[in-house]
């Protein structure tokens, strides 16, 4: 071997190596990076879609979680036999203070 030729080997290794027959031979595994690159990506966005879903559906039960109590503590309140005899005064009903009667058959 000549040193000519020894500095042509020497000088760029990687030359050999990224040619035209090397790219076309392996072009089905740099389809499959890629591929595997856009379900990453994919994966990612749908993860942030999941999260800000969650986020959303937790706010939402929250606010219902205050309308449930606010209108249970309402009905408790007007539930009261106070909050009742004042409500059925203009109907003319009034708490009778009788005895209940047994009837028999």
């Amino acid at each position: 071997m000549s040193v000519t030729e020894n500095k042509k080997i020497m000088k760029n290794p990687l030359k050999g190596l990224f040619n035209y027959e090397w790219i076309v031979k392996n072009i089905s595994f740099f389809l499959f990076l890629s591929l595997l690159a856009v379900i990453y990506i994919a994966n990612g966005h749908m993860a942030d879609r999941t999260i800000r879903q969650i986020n959303s559906i937790n706010y939402d039960l929250k606010e219902l979680q205050y309308v449930y109590k606010t209108l249970k503590s309402e009905v408790m309140y007007k539930t009261e036999e106070a909050q009742i005899v004042k409500a059925t005064e203009p109907l003319g009903l009034k708490v009778s203070k009788d005895m209940p009667q047994r009837i028999e058959n």
